[in-house]
C-alpha cells in the first residue's frame, strides 16, 4: 500500500496509516465481487428504442409517405385564384340548397295564402258586381297571380342580397384556412424534426450507454482503487543527507531568522535570547 518515485537526487514514499490500508483492501474486494456480478449485465440492454415515426404517422409509414411542405403550399395557396374562389363562395353562398329551401318554403306559403284566403275574397266580390264571367275576373286573377310571383321574387331577392356580406366573410374565412392548412403543416414538420433530434439522440444515447457498460463499471472500480489518494502522508529528503543534517541546518537557519528579527525589532527582544528562540523553531520544524 504504498509507492515510491525518484527524480534526480530526491526520493518521495508514499504510505498510509495500517487501518486505513486494511479497510481499503477489503473495500477493494467488495467492489471486485460487484464489479464481477454486474459487469455483463446492461441495465440498458432491455430499453428499446422509441418508435417515433410510428407515433407520428402510424405503423409501417416514414415522412417520405406524405406530401412535402412546398406541395402543400402549392396545393393551397400558389395555385390559388382569389377571384375563381370568390366566385365559388359567392354561388355556393347565394344559391345554396339552404337558400333554395327557403325560397321554395316562401313560395308555399305564398300559394297557400293566394288559394284559401285572396281568391275566395276576390271570388266573392267579383261575384257580388255580377262579374264572374266577365274579362274583369280573369284579369283580376292574373293580376294576383303576378303579385304573388313579385312578392317571391322580391323575398328571394331581399334574401341572396343579405347574403352578400356572409359570402365575402366566407372568402375571406377561406384564404385565411388556406394559409393556416400551410403554416400548420409547416408546425408539425418542425415538430417532427425536433422531436426526431431528440428521440435520436435518447436512442443513440441507449445503444451508447450499453455498449459502454463495462467500462462504466470499471470506472467505479477504478475509482475506489484511488480512493485514499486525499488520505496520504508523503515524507521527501535529499539523496545522501539525514534527518539529523536536517535539523541541523534547520537550526542554524532559524537561528540567524532570529537574531535579524531581533535587529529589526530594535532590541525587544534581547540578541542572544533571540537567536536561541530562532534555532529552537528552526530545530523542531526540522522535525515535522
Amino acid at each position: 500500500m504504498g509507492s515510491s518515485k525518484s527524480s534526480g537526487n530526491t526520493t518521495s514514499t508514499v504510505r498510509y496509516a495500517p487501518y486505513v490500508e486494511n479497510h481499503h483492501t477489503a473495500f477493494l474486494d467488495i467492489v471486485a465481487a460487484k464489479r464481477a456480478a454486474v459487469i455483463d449485465t446492461s441495465p440498458f440492454a432491455a430499453i428499446t428504442p422509441i418508435p417515433l415515426e410510428t407515433g407520428f404517422f402510424g405503423l409501417g409509414f416514414v415522412l417520405a409517405d406524405f406530401p412535402s411542405l412546398y406541395d402543400m403550399y402549392g396545393k393551397f395557396m400558389a395555385g390559388l385564384d382569389i377571384e375563381v374562389l370568390y366566385d365559388q363562395v359567392f354561388e355556393e353562398t347565394v344559391s345554396g340548397p339552404q337558400v333554395n329551401a327557403l325560397v321554395s318554403a316562401e313560395a308555399a306559403l305564398m300559394d297557400d295564402d293566394l288559394v284559401s284566403d285572396v281568391l275566395p275574397r276576390f271570388q266573392v266580390g267579383m261575384r257580388d258586381i255580377n262579374s264572374v264571367v266577365s274579362s274583369s275576373y280573369v284579369v283580376g286573377k292574373a293580376m294576383l297571380e303576378d303579385a304573388r310571383v313579385k312578392a317571391l321574387s322580391k323575398f328571394s331577392g331581399q334574401l341572396k342580397y343579405a347574403l352578400i356580406p356572409v359570402a365575402t366573410e366566407r372568402w375571406s374565412k377561406h384564404l385565411e384556412w388556406n394559409k393556416a392548412v400551410v403554416m400548420t403543416y409547416a408546425e408539425i414538420n418542425k415538430l417532427y424534426f425536433s422531436a426526431k433530434m431528440d428521440v435520436d439522440t435518447h436512442n443513440q444515447g441507449v445503444v451508447a450507454k450499453n455498449a459502454l457498460w463495462p467500462f462504466t463499471v470499471l470506472e467505479y472500480e477504478r475509482a475506489a482503487i484511488g480512493a485514499l489518494q486525499g488520505a496520504t502522508t508523503t515524507t521527501s529528503s535529499p539523496a545522501g543527507s539525514s534527518q539529523a543534517a536536517k535539523a541541523i541546518a534547520g537550526a542554524l537557519g532559524g537561528a540567524s531568522m532570529g537574531g535579524m528579527l531581533a535587529g529589526m525589532s530594535g532590541g525587544a527582544i534581547g540578541g542572544p535570547a533571540g537567536i536561541v528562540v530562532g534555532g529552537l523553531l528552526g530545530l523542531a520544524g526540522a522535525f515535522i
